[in-house]
């Protein structure tokens, strides 16, 4: 059985974002990147589900430029057995991610695909379900459990309020949830294997995908400074501030 992890190349999560100075996009130059924290936990269910004796290959795959294979390393690394990388320099609209990861899936034929639940820069929590959608499969998202019974996938996931397990049919999309696991580290003998395990690019043009430029980045700005606060010398200073300042009772 095979499956496929999508991951995503990030700002390390550590380091504090910082807008250009003409507010048109997030700095990238200089800044740290890393394995989206999400996708480092779908990688993680993968190996686990491979160490079960579930799954035969961990392929991981990322949509990108060349710097992405920097990331694909570090998969590789945690245990998956090889990488794929979509190059392009192109804008990576959800939407597009998603055609060209549907064409890598009907290439691959894996059993269980695994997404992040959402990548941390954008936060857009959508390219699991779209690739579900185009892929014609059945999919489960903030998966907070995977398991492997009679044929199907059983997922618990995390709704308000408590917890929903489904059963999916093979080839099911999942896409992972903080509580799913804790992601390993990278041993120094399995980081030295990684470079010598396959990591295959893959043109995106070639791919035949269907893709076009969908929204355009207006700017960006950073959040509000928050406000200094104050000392009051009674409750009933407090409770007049909470009202008549913030406004919250």
């Amino acid at each position: 059985m095979k499956v496929l992890v999508a991951i995503k190349r990030a700002i390390d999560p550590n380091v504090k974002v910082r807008m250009k100075a003409d507010g048109s996009d997030v700095e990238l130059n200089g800044v740290k990147m890393a394995l989206n924290p999400f996708c480092e936990i779908a990688v993680e269910e993968a190996i686990r589900l491979k160490e079960k004796g579930l799954a035969t290959e961990v392929v991981v795959v990322s949509v990108g430029t060349s710097a992405a294979q920097e990331q694909l390393r570090t998969a590789l690394a945690l245990g998956a057995d090889r990488a794929l990388l979509v190059e392009t320099s192109a804008i990576l609209e959800p939407l597009n991610v998603a055609k060209y990861l549907s064409k890598v899936i009907d290439q691959e034929q894996p059993q269980l695909i695994l997404f992040g639940k959402q990548a941390i820069d954008q936060e857009n929590n959508q390219v699991g379900q779209m690739v579900a959608q185009l892929i014609g499969s059945g999919q489960a998202t903030y998966a907070s459990a995977v398991n492997h019974v009679d044929g199907q996938w059983l997922v618990e996931r995390e709704v308000d309020g408590g917890s929903q397990v489904v059963a999916l049919s093979t080839p099911a999309v999942v896409t992972c949830d903080l509580r799913l696991n804790q992601p390993r580290y990278a041993s120094l003998p399995n980081i030295m294997k990684a470079k010598k395990k396959p990591l295959e690019t893959i043109a995106a043009d070639s791919l035949g995908a269907s893709v076009k430029q969908h929204s355009r980045l207006l700017g960006v700005v950073p959040p509000p400074v928050r406000k200094a606060g104050i000392t009051v010398a009674s409750v009933t200073e407090l409770v007049d501030k909470l009202k008549t300042v913030a406004g919250v009772i």
